[in-house]
């Protein structure tokens, strides 16, 4: 096994002033050192894993990180950058930037390694000592563990540079420990040092270390104590430190904790006699965590996983005032969707999150239901609803029969989209205990014609009464029977009496006058809508204005006999949404200077990217530059859709992009209301970087005039590629 990181791999005068610019740098040092074979697809693995969540971290530390096809073996780099460079951290940008690179099936040794490098990072003393470092070798060694922050920072160096003032971690350690801890005061005996030494499972790094949540008394004066689990996306870098942080604040405040991380490698489940004897439970997490109904009736605190990191002693006062006021909560007692949600979230961010999972988990009917619908009336013409069911009647060899089953599938799928909404909405907002009284809603509203609206009120008040019914205190002997009998008996009892008999009626009227509407459209007022819809769908590439757009044309076909205006309606959403990437990659191939390599060759997967109607084609230049990405893209969605509207173009199918054209109607106009709507992002984002890499070669001849002989500017330096309008913007283009 190599060294997970060597003095190549280190940068002390990092010299970069974005966090792609950062990560391209270390990347390349990586390449040179065979760990990467594939530097572009590499950094767009990097960038989809930055958008999940920041990986800034408070104390001036970038972790970008992810898990990679194009990496060869597990390996670091870091760069101490000479300008901090913003990685999203709340107290501001990061000097100390370290490129986290695990292979696709990184073995749990390495990947032992890299938590330990996480949970130093939570140690002020060894921060300090990498910014004190003076080569590189010196540095690498330090952070493989050949060497101790006493060894290479000077002792006053050090007690400057450690903004927490934490002790150093142990000295006698002279190998990276597989599951160190980084402890920030070394002991004669601790249990954590002993679990720390078995390679056969990473996840020891965590709460497995602490022996107190074995079974400890129940005598009087005995410490609070809490079991923890923390997870992150890549489950790398985050997941680890969580837990440090976690265990830093509880030994600070006298409590006992034990933490288990669900990393990348799996995880240690903590014994259920831990369990049962904790007397309080956090969860910092960002992706669901498994085997949840284990901490059931518990006091819980439940947060995103940077709230670990960030505020731990906030956390621990937290989860010791519910346990002494007798809180305690269901298995999901918090929504999957509210995971990420600081206690700042206002109620309308939340709403948009539980509408947006019911969103989720319905798209996927909505194109498998509707493609197949296309594709019958493709081989059978729009009578083939009228045919006799294939379960009765089919012959192998018939056209038209494989046409009637194609449609009485995709019919089943579309008759699911409703329920499936309102499930997931519930679940969006009370996890698993919404599903049941979610679903029961959706299906009285398809049974009473209350369509999409009425599926989102149900879905709405199903999570309401679940999460009204988990704040009430249930005696303990009853805990156990709440989430499989009691909470689903009661929520769907009262959801389905008020979608029956008090507001199913009037949501069912509002849904048949939404429809009316939309059938009725005609001049202006289609033209209007067309042109909002275009907007909406380019607003944000995918994200949930795109989401409640497409929400809204789905959810006008999805029923048996769409009327004409709800077929108008899809189109433009379709049309409007393959605007972006098609714009991106024409402008690409038209004006290629203004864009770096790495815009360039996602370009030309934009071209198939946009013709197959996927809109978050184009994020990768919206992130790059999105002041002139994103006008760009709505100025030419906008035009797509009042174009399509005008020409009264129809479409029954969801997806598809130029792939669905024959089930359009008027196919000829509606792929010119698309070329029109491309053409018109090109140009403008062709105008507008234009004008800025103008604008910036001007400041660049102003500034070398006024430099003297000899001298040697930073902004000089970074105008390596004046052709580049994103070169002279100090931005690097990489792939999301």
């Amino acid at each position: 096994m190599s060294q997970l990181i060597n003095a190549e791999l280190v940068d002390l005068d990092l010299t970069a002033s974005t966090k792609e610019e950062a990560a391209r740098l270390l990347a390349q040092r990586m390449v040179s050192e065979s760990r990467v074979t594939d530097l572009e697809g590499f950094l767009g693995d990097v960038a989809a894993r930055e958008e999940q969540m920041p990986t800034g971290l408070e104390g001036g530390i970038g972790i970008p990180h992810c898990r990679s096809a194009h990496v060869t073996e597990p390996t670091l780099a870091f760069g101490r950058a000479t300008t901090p460079v913003d990685f999203g951290a709340t107290d501001g940008p990061a000097d100390l930037i370290f490129l986290i690179a695990a292979p696709d099936g990184a073995d749990s040794d390495h990947l032992t390694i890299l938590s330990s490098l996480a949970r130093h990072l939570m140690d002020g003393e060894f921060t300090g000592a990498l910014r004190a470092a003076a080569d590189p070798e010196q540095a690498a060694a330090l952070i493989r563990g050949d060497a101790s922050a006493e060894e290479t920072t000077p002792a006053p160096a050090a007690a400057a540079s450690s903004e927490g003032g934490s002790p150093a971690p142990d000295e006698s350690s002279t190998e990276p420990r597989e599951g160190a801890t980084g402890d920030p005061e070394p002991r004669e005996s601790d249990p954590r040092d002993e679990a720390a030494s078995l390679p056969e499972s990473p996840e020891n790094t965590s709460g497995e270390a602490h022996t107190p949540g074995a079974a400890p008394s129940t005598g009087e004066g005995r410490p609070f104590r809490i079991v923890g689990v923390t997870s992150c996306p890549t489950g790398i870098a985050h997941t680890y430190m969580a837990a440090e942080s976690l265990e830093r604040a509880a030994g600070e405040a006298g409590a006992e904790i034990v933490v288990e991380t669900q990393g990348s490698a799996g995880f240690e489940r903590l014994a259920p006699d831990v369990i049962a004897a904790a007397d309080g439970v956090i969860f910092a997490h960002d992706v669901e965590v498994r085997e949840k109904e284990r901490f059931a009736g518990k006091p819980t605190v439940d947060v995103g996983v940077k709230a670990a990191i960030n505020r731990p002693a906030e956390l621990i006062e937290e989860v010791r005032g519910k346990a002494e006021r007798g809180e305690s909560s269901a298995p999901a007692s918090v929504a999957p969707m509210d995971n990420e949600a600081e206690s700042g979230d206002g109620f309308g961010t939340r709403l948009r999150k539980w509408l947006m999972t019911g969103v989720s988990y319905m798209v996927p009917f909505v194109a498998a239901g509707g493609l197949l619908i296309a594709l019958s009336f493709a081989l059978g013409g729009y009578e083939i609803t009228e045919a006799k069911s294939v379960a009765d009647h089919f012959v192998w060899t018939e056209v038209h029969s494989w046409a009637a089953l194609l449609n009485q599938v995709g019919s089943l799928a579309f008759s699911f989209l409703v329920p499936v909404l309102a499930g997931y909405i519930a679940y969006g907002m009370a996890d698993r205990p919404g599903l049941v009284p979610g679903f029961v809603g959706g299906a009285i509203a398809v049974q009473i014609e209350a369509g999409f609206l009425g599926g989102l009120v149900a879905g709405l008040l199903a999570g309401a009464v679940v999460m009204a019914i988990q704040k009430v205190n249930i005696p303990p002997v009853l805990r156990g029977i709440m989430p499989v009998v009691v909470i689903p008996l009661i929520s769907s009892a009262v959801v389905g009496t008020l979608m029956f008999v008090v507001i199913g009626t009037p949501i069912a009227t509002a849904q048949k006058a939404m429809t009316d509407w939309l059938g009725g459209l005609t001049g202006a007022n289609a033209i209007l809508l067309g042109l909002l819809i275009g907007l909406m769908m380019c607003f944000d590439l995918g994200g949930p204005v795109n989401k409640v757009a497409y929400a809204f044309a789905t959810g006008g076909i999805a029923t048996a006999d769409p009327g004409n205006g709800s077929l108008m309606v899809m189109a433009a959403a379709m049309g409007a949404g393959m605007v972006p990437p098609l714009g991106m990659a024409l402008a690409t191939t038209v004006r290629g200077k203004l864009f770096n390599k790495a815009e360039r060759e996602n370009g030309k997967a934009a071209w198939v990217l946009g013709a197959s109607f996927i809109t978050e084609g184009a994020i990768p230049f919206a992130a790059a530059d999105p002041l002139r990405v994103i006008p760009s893209s709505m100025a030419g969605g906008a035009v797509t859709g009042a174009l399509t509207m005008t020409f009264g173009s129809t479409l029954r199918a969801p997806h598809g992009g130029i792939f669905v054209v024959p089930l359009i109607g008027t196919p000829l106009l509606y792929l010119v209301a698309i070329a029109a709507g491309t053409a018109v992002t090109a140009a403008l984002v062709i105008l507008l970087k234009g004008v800025g890499a103008r604008k910036h070669a001007a400041d660049g001849r102003e500034a070398d005039r006024n430099v003297q002989p000899g001298a040697t500017t930073g902004a000089g330096a970074a105008q390596a590629d004046p052709g580049s309008a994103n070169g002279t913007d100090g931005k690097v283009g990489v792939p999301a």
